[in-house]
């Protein structure tokens, strides 16, 4: 629990500094309220006199769980379970004006917003123009009215085909007072979309700030498996059952052969909304029906809230699969070999930057066959694999440290300024180098 910043002037000066946070915080998604968990330590740590609120998708959520005063993100928000119909769709094009006014108005009261991590500039799930991505363009047009630095630290970008969403992304992101990526993969990206990104400097993932659990080996025999409600992409939404049904199927077909040989499983999910349950529903349905002797402790859900209970489900575990972003990133915080079931190039770079690329398999051309054989050959490496994690995360670390004394001569120095680029420091080549 990260303990909460004051968020009332009654005991301030007028001037003190006020920090907004912005995004899809507090709604259910583990890896966006860890990236915000990051910047909250460091502003507890190094700007504990700053105020801070935040404008996001869970305002109660953020509000019960780290103290902070905070907005939805969307003024429909509070409509959205008491109406349906044309009276739905008559309030959500209404809100689209209003969240014009109310945006603008949240944004002149701070002097920096901050939007910690996630995938703020990249369309890997389905996405609708008219939502995250158009309070995206407002966050950052109303910073360039009011002269608000809008932050935007360490997050994903990606290729987008849909032309009305890339134009909302790409305009934010220009009109942006600070940008850096988690990997070199986003900020290629964006560079490809006609962004200037000379002074936009690469970072790895918040999520590596946090602490973690102590590194354990874990019992070989015990294999963690992160599931999710996969329907494919931004691209594949009149396919998306198809997509679920082949990667459940597949999902299936692996737990049941790591039982028969004779291993443990803890299945976890990297979303609290409830929409990632359904899966771990259905693969344990399967083995009730499959394999009805079975030891139910054999295969067991493991209940989490956060990237700390993930960790810890996943300590025990001597190698994880996964194919959630932050699960991924959290099993290999924990030094345990691991496979990840790639949906996105943001999978890629994060493997290939801690060394093990080869484990990194794509969920549209996933087999039971494949999968199996990649996880023997993980198997076999686990000694090596586990002390070359150690060594990436140490530099992961020190790096977003250096990213953090970035943003303070950045957004809470005297100057203001953008501070040129530092060629030491914040690419994935810089760590390839490092190591």
């Amino acid at each position: 629990m990260i303990a909460p910043i004051s968020t009332t002037r009654s005991d301030r000066a007028a001037t003190a500094f006020r920090v907004g946070l912005f995004g899809n915080l507090g709604s259910g998604n583990i890896g966006n309220d860890c990236s915000m968990e990051a910047v909250l330590r460091y502003l507890r740590a190094d700007h504990p006199d700053v105020i801070v609120d935040a404008m996001c998708g869970g305002a109660a959520t953020v509000r019960d769980r780290y103290g902070l005063s905070a907005i939805p993100l969307f003024w429909y928000q509070k409509y959205e379970q008491q109406t349906s119909g044309v009276t739905s769709v008559a309030l959500k094009v209404l809100g689209k004006g209003i969240d014009v006014f109310r945006t603008a108005s949240w944004v002149r009261r701070h002097d920096v917003v901050i939007v910690p991590g996630m995938g703020v500039l990249e369309a890997s799930l389905p996405l609708r123009p008219w939502g995250f991505p158009y309070a995206m363009l407002l966050l950052c047009a109303s910073g360039r009215l009011f002269r608000t630095k809008v932050a935007l630290v360490s997050v994903g970008a990606g290729v987008i085909n849909q032309r009305l969403t890339r134009w909302l992304f790409t305009s934010a992101a220009r009109l942006s007072f600070y940008r850096s990526y988690r990997n070199v993969g986003s900020r290629d990206a964006m560079r490809q979309r006609g962004l200037d990104t000379a002074h936009d400097h690469v970072y790895p993932d918040l999520a590596f700030a946090l602490p973690a659990p102590l590194a354990e080996p874990g019992d070989p025999q015990t294999v963690c498996v992160g599931v999710m409600a996969y329907h494919g992409s931004n691209d594949d939404r009149g396919h998306g059952d198809r997509i679920y049904s082949a990667y459940v199927g597949a999902m299936k077909g692996f737990v049941r052969w790591l039982v028969d040989d004779g291993r443990s499983v803890r299945l976890v999910v990297g979303d609290t909304n409830g929409s990632d349950d359904r899966v771990v529903e259905e693969i344990l349905a399967d083995l009730r029906e499959s394999r009805p002797g079975l030891d139910p402790a054999r295969a067991a859900a493991q209940p989490v809230a956060n990237l700390a209970d993930v960790m810890r489900a996943m300590q025990p575990a001597g190698s994880v699969v996964a194919i959630r972003f932050h699960n991924v990133l959290a099993a290999l915080k924990l030094c345990k070999p691991t496979i990840a079931i790639s949906y996105s190039p943001k999978h890629d770079a994060l493997m290939a930057d801690m060394g093990l690329p080869e484990f990194c398999c794509q969920v549209g051309t996933l087999e039971v066959d494949l999968l199996i054989n990649l996880f023997k050959e993980l198997q076999s490496h686990s000694a090596q694999l586990r002390q070359l994690l150690t060594e990436r995360d140490e530099t992961s670390e020190k790096l977003l440290k250096s990213q953090f004394a970035e943003l303070s001569a950045v957004l809470f120095s005297a100057a203001g300024r953008r501070i040129p680029r530092n060629p030491r420091l914040g690419t994935s080549q810089q760590m390839s180098d490092s190591r």
